[in-house]
């Protein structure tokens, strides 16, 4: 069995036969998102989703934590001073063992801010071929997968909560947790949990930082 553990905003861990993977450990997350870290996920170079320094400082204390995510964030982490061969660049399609866990990597863009803004390279991971992590994109599941755990985003710049409810129903999960909230305050998160818990159903379950929530897979 999997347990998936909420670390805020779009991070979470995921705990598995003593290694620990964790996506999405950026600067919006829990201080303490990379302890007991075996591997890390990086959907995209943005500051809410990837901390250099804070990989930094973990890569340096656990000599054997390596990396995956796009060649934009490979290429960031190197220019910051991260040892290049702990570090993996993924693309979509692309299906890797990371530190045990079996991830595919789907999409390939980020979602359109507004068309001024160039649009960043964003990998979607499905992990185990039941959780779905989409990074900052409406990606689809690839029409074969049952996804158990949707991690839906639910509150960003470039994001309608209609697009939100229309996502979360498309992928029919079992159970689906807000993600990318880290931009609201309670009012901002009450109101979202009002309109995503009515319209995408009762598998939407919101999860305080920290909370722990078993996946089945693995």
């Amino acid at each position: 069995m999997t347990t998936m553990t909420f670390l805020g905003h779009s991070c979470v861990r995921l705990d598995r036969d003593g290694r620990s993977l964790v996506i999405d450990p950026g600067s919006f997350s829990a201080p303490d998102a990379l302890d007991g870290a075996t591997g890390v996920l990086i959907t995209h170079e943005h500051a809410d989703h990837v901390d250099p320094g804070a990989l930094q400082s973990a890569l340096a204390s656990v000599p054997g934590l390596q990396v995956w995510g796009p060649a934009a964030v490979v290429d960031l982490l190197t220019a910051a001073g991260v040892d290049a061969a702990r570090l993996h660049a993924l693309a979509p399609g692309d299906t890797a063992d990371v530190v045990g866990f079996s991830v595919t990597a789907l999409g390939g863009q980020h979602a359109v801010i507004h068309p001024d803004i160039p649009r960043a390279h964003n990998l979607a991971y499905l992990v185990d071929g039941t959780l779905l992590h989409p990074g900052d994109s409406f990606t689809p599941a690839p029409a074969e997968a049952t996804v158990e755990v949707l991690l839906l985003p639910a509150a960003a710049p470039w994001l309608k909560l209609s697009e939100a409810v229309d996502y979360g129903r498309s992928v029919g999960a079992r159970t689906v947790v807000p993600i990318h909230t880290g931009i609201y305050n309670d009012n901002g998160i009450g109101l979202v949990d009002r309109v995503l818990g009515g319209l995408v159903g009762e598998g939407y379950r919101r999860l305080a930082s920290g909370e722990t929530l078993d996946v089945s897979g693995g």
